[in-house]
């Protein structure tokens, strides 16, 4: 079913597939990039579906001031900046990309473990600073460690694989039942996240943002962790204590963590940008699905489901 009228509002930069696949459909598409939430909720009440990736909040007030509206898409994996359950009460439904980014989130994964592991970061800065610093840069091989896998959905499986190819040992914990997933992949399932803590050499965190997963990781956990192990987060800021994290690298109970998620986008307080420049802290700034092929997959993949939405709506 072709719709002619329905119109659409995109307020997060997208890959242009997906307006023009939207277009193409016979719809009307505006793109308010950076829109601030005043002017959101000022004009959202035009718009028969709204279009975001993170940036965007699609908050109590936003959806009360959106009269037509009848479909949020998120070109993204996570929906903790769209107030799900108000969207349900207000009948409107809500469509994301959960399968675009899962290789491009794994591979940047691997990227920071390997990153961490020999100092890569530290290498290059100083060579390119003029210091030949070969004596200091004694690193540690993939191979042969424990990495553990705190949540073993897509991109948690896609991890473990890659991880796999190195010869490493990987466990993995999930409040699900994986054994049969985990057997297929030849991954130790444990029983308890403190039984993962104890064991893992590298900890890896691929969980959503829930209300049972904010500082799931939080100072206990961090100090269950093996002395000198190292801790990498590319799911979501607040699924780590990161003050306690600083804490622990401070005190040297952690070799090193590599992080692409942060309580506050960009860091906001001091504490947090010590954390981003410690010496033994890899960071990028929230890049795990800023792959051409993920961004071009995720707007694909949200202008089928706006169009699969609305098609029952209209």
């Amino acid at each position: 079913m072709v719709i002619f009228m329905a119109k659409i509002l995109i307020t997060d930069p997208v890959h242009e597939e997906c307006i023009h696949i939207l277009r193409k459909a016979g719809f009307i598409v505006d793109t308010a990039y950076g829109v601030s939430q005043e002017e959101l909720i000022k004009v959202i009440g035009d718009y028969d579906a709204l279009i975001v990736r993170g940036r965007t909040k699609v908050t109590k007030e936003v959806l009360a001031a959106a009269a037509n509206l009848k479909v949020v898409g998120r070109a993204g994996v996570g929906l903790d900046n769209i107030d799900v359950e108000e969207a349900r009460k207000r009948g409107v439904e809500v469509v994301y990309t959960p399968q675009a980014s899962t290789i491009a989130v794994a591979e940047l994964t691997i990227g920071l473990m390997l990153s961490l592991l020999r100092k890569l970061p530290y290498a290059d800065r100083n060579l390119k600073n003029g210091r030949w610093e070969k004596p200091r840069l004694h690193g540690f091989e993939l191979k042969g460690k424990t990495v553990g896998i705190v949540g073993f959905g897509r991109i948690g499986r896609a991890v473990a694989k890659r991880v796999l190819a190195f010869e490493a040992r990987v466990i993995a914990y999930d409040v699900a039942d994986i054994k049969a997933l985990a057997q297929e992949l030849g991954v130790e399932v444990v029983s308890s996240l403190e039984e993962l803590l104890r064991e893992a050499d590298i900890v890896s965190i691929h969980v959503p943002l829930l209300p049972e997963t904010r500082q799931l990781i939080d100072e206990k956990a961090i100090y269950t962790m093996k002395k000198g192990a190292y801790l990498i987060n590319t799911s979501r800021g607040e699924v780590v204590d990161t003050k306690a994290l600083l804490k622990a690298l401070k005190e040297g109970h952690l070799a090193g963590a590599a992080l692409d998620v942060f309580e506050h986008e960009p860091p906001a307080e001091d504490w947090e940008w010590e954390l981003v420049k410690h010496p033994n802290v890899v960071v990028t700034p929230h890049i795990g699905a800023q792959t051409a092929e993920a961004q071009r997959a995720a707007a694909i993949q949200v202008a089928e489901s706006i169009i699969k939405a609305l098609s029952h709506r209209m």
